[in-house]
């Protein structure tokens, strides 16, 4: 059994933009705890453990540390702060309580802060923000918690404030003894904090308005509690994760303010599937069954799979037998871990709000429930809404005979980041990895290589043109085969004609009077679709068509199947070639979200890309959303060129509308190129 309780376990997710110093801030709070001899350098810190990290200089993953400070436990997640890696980090939020947004006292907040503590506040979750850096000569932290303020509003309040130039922090909410500080005042804060807290606590207010004691620190722990819960307060702590000022303060906040699982709120289970999903209670109690949730997998080429859960419910200890979602056939917990970044201790057992890890367990995957009951199969928390991945790089392999090697590493790394993904196209033959962005994209390619000795080329998915007609047309064909025996004969009368876009394919019989036995329609039928299969432009898949078979010739004798599949198939091709067949192309609808300031190039470059601008609605904060349709032939490298015009705080989605006809000059150009490769 763990050797402390649930009431003295933190789990805090730091999340913020790349470069606010996220990581060099955990490994300060893991030497300052005495975890860790002493802070590494950058590149041989405990947490830069990844070789491509330590090559970027940047966090690409999440990754888990815990320290032990005033009696308690506290489980660090450190997040990546690119934008192409944001999947990464909101997939772990599930397992924590509170999120610490660290700032940098030098830049301020980013877009992608203000859109990662709009999730927190969705899901509910409690909010600290961290500003570090404050020792740099450029720093601002006056300016930066005023800034801070206008993004999130008035209930960021400072629980200490710089001094001595950022030399060193003053506390103003335990022991508030009126220090000099470098902006406002120890009086003010603890001022400012005692009148946001107290309001949620009439009974507490009354004492503080009318009989004007000064508050204890004691007195204010529930109802500060309970102002994080409802998001009535965003506490702000100032730090220098490099010279070391403010950390004893913040690991103060951390153990002492910072709730625990069981002042959280509480994460939302369901029972059921879409509309029959009703929610569920899951109470961090030890002695109830045990529920547990997987936020990440680690996929290692020696380790194996390695699961890694937040226990919310009962304990979970060695031996114990878990199911996982609605299977019906238990594992056994052979070993069960905490992570101290890459390295794993093994524990007897983990108690409601642990952060533990199970290996080798094939059917382990992210998001899954696990438990220890059959009364629980069909739980599932709160599913987080991910970004969808929009950039794709078609795979193979370089060496021949590597395919099956491929599939299974591509599916390891989608296992482990949940915001990839894999399509194979069987109409191109391609298997096509999705990401979030470029650096992603190169980030999942590099560690393919290294971790799985794979070696492949890419290029850009292929466009899924298609082709249709654009007039009605008549076609014939008589199919007649003599070689010395039974022969072959099939005739075949057809007209075709357009479909409304979307409508696919409409195969009519109309023959009467036997002229084609009945038997041999279906033959006829194949034929079509294999013409339409086989396009006629440029070699894509035909659609939006009308086939009408009326009339036809059989032979008693040497009418076959594959006679009329023949005839079928170049009466279809006859009628084609007088139907003015065009080349079509997919067009996506796409919703730009980016700065105000940005949308007059943002609307020219999608113009420019054969796009038009359907509405545009303004957004709060200076921001506007855009709604366009494009082709997706120009739309390849759009995430590149948006992040280029609007400084990289641009986003954007796109789906499947509808297909248009491609430009003459376009179609002759396409249909070229695509003869010269048959060729």
């Amino acid at each position: 059994m763990s050797d402390y309780s649930t009431e003295d376990i933190r789990n805090i997710a730091f999340i913020g933009h790349a470069g606010s110093g996220k990581t060099e801030l955990i490994e300060t709070l893991l030497a300052a705890s005495g975890m860790i001899p002493q802070k590494g350098s950058n590149g041989s810190r405990v947490c830069d453990f990844d070789p491509l990290e330590k090559q970027l200089g940047h966090s690409l993953e999440p990754s888990l540390y815990f320290l032990n400070h005033l009696n308690t436990r506290i489980n660090l997640l450190d997040t990546p702060g690119f934008p192409d890696f944001l999947g990464r980090t909101l997939s772990v939020l599930p397992a924590v309580d509170t999120v610490a947004l660290v700032v940098d006292a030098v830049t301020g907040s980013s877009t992608l802060d203000q859109k990662l503590m709009e999730v927190a506040a969705q899901r509910k979750l409690c909010r600290l923000i961290i500003i570090n850096k404050i020792d740099s000569p450029e720093a601002d932290p006056n300016g930066i918690l005023q800034a801070l303020q206008e993004a999130f509003g008035n209930e960021c309040l400072p629980l200490n404030l710089p001094a001595d130039q950022g030399k060193s922090v003053v506390d103003c909410f335990f022991q508030p003894d009126g220090k000099p500080t470098d902006f406002s005042s120890v009086e003010q804060a603890h001022s400012d904090l005692v009148d946001q807290v107290v309001e949620v606590d009439e009974a507490l207010m009354e004492i503080y308005l009318e009989q004007g004691q000064e508050l204890q620190p004691e007195q204010l722990h529930d109802p500060f509690e309970k102002a994080l819960r409802e998001s009535h307060l965003i506490p702000v702590c100032f730090v220098s994760a490099r010279t070391g000022a403010g950390i004893e303060q913040l690991l103060q906040v951390m153990a002492k303010l910072m709730p625990n699982p069981k002042e959280g709120n509480p994460p939302q289970f369901y029972k059921g599937e879409g509309e029959q999903a009703e929610p569920v209670t899951v109470s961090p109690e030890i002695d109830a069954h045990a529920i547990a949730h997987v936020f990440k997998i680690n996929v290692d080429p020696f380790i194996g799979k390695l699961g890694i859960f937040r226990v919310h419910q009962g304990s979970i200890g060695k031996d114990s037998q878990l199911f996982i979602g609605d299977g019906r056939k238990p594992f056994k917990v052979s070993h069960l871990y905490q992570l101290q970044g890459k390295q794993q201790f093994e524990i007897d057992r983990g108690v409601p709000g642990d952060l533990c890890a199970v290996a080798k367990v094939e059917a382990i995957h992210y998001d899954a429930v696990l438990h220890d009951s059959h009364d629980e199969d069909f739980f599932h928390l709160e599913p987080i809404q991910l970004p969808t991945p929009m950039v794709g790089v078609a795979v193979q392999p370089v060496r021949r005979g590597d395919e099956q090697k491929l599939s299974d590493a591509l599916h390891k790394l989608v296992a482990e980041d949940p915001s990839a993904k894999v399509e194979h196209d069987p109409e191109a033959n391609e298997t096509v990895l999705w990401g979030l962005g470029g650096l992603h994209l190169r980030v999942l390619l590099e560690r393919m290589k290294s971790r799985f000795n794979l070696e492949v080329e890419t290029h850009p998915p292929s466009i899924p043109y298609r082709e249709t007609i654009s007039r009605p047309a008549e076609g014939h064909h008589r199919h007649k085969k003599q070689t010395g025996g039974a022969g072959q004969f099939g005739e075949v009368f057809l007209k075709i004609e357009p479909l409304p876009r979307g409508a696919g394919f409409e195969f009519v019989n109309q023959v009467v009077g036997g002229a084609i036995p009945s038997q041999f329609i279906p033959a006829v039928e194949k034929g079509v679709r294999q013409a339409m299969a086989e396009g006629f432009v440029a070699q894509f898949p035909m659609q939006d068509i009308r086939v009408i078979v009326y009339d036809g010739k059989h032979h008693p004798v040497d009418s076959k199947e594959v006679a009329f599949v023949a005839a079928g198939k170049k009466a279809f091709f006859d009628a084609v070639e007088k139907a003015q067949a065009i080349i079509l192309e997919p067009i996506m609808q796409i919703i730009i979200t980016a700065p105000n300031a940005s949308m007059g190039d943002i609307t020219g470059d999608i113009a420019s890309r054969r796009g038009r601008i359907n509405s545009s609605n303004a957004l709060a904060n200076g921001w506007v959303e855009i709604n366009a349709l494009a082709p997706l032939s120009e739309l390849q490298d759009y995430e590149s060129t948006l992040k280029s015009i609007t400084g990289g705080e641009g986003s954007f989605t796109m789906t499947f509308s509808h297909y248009d006809p491609l430009p003459p000059q376009i179609q002759k150009k396409l249909a070229e190129e695509r003869r010269k490769e048959k060729e």
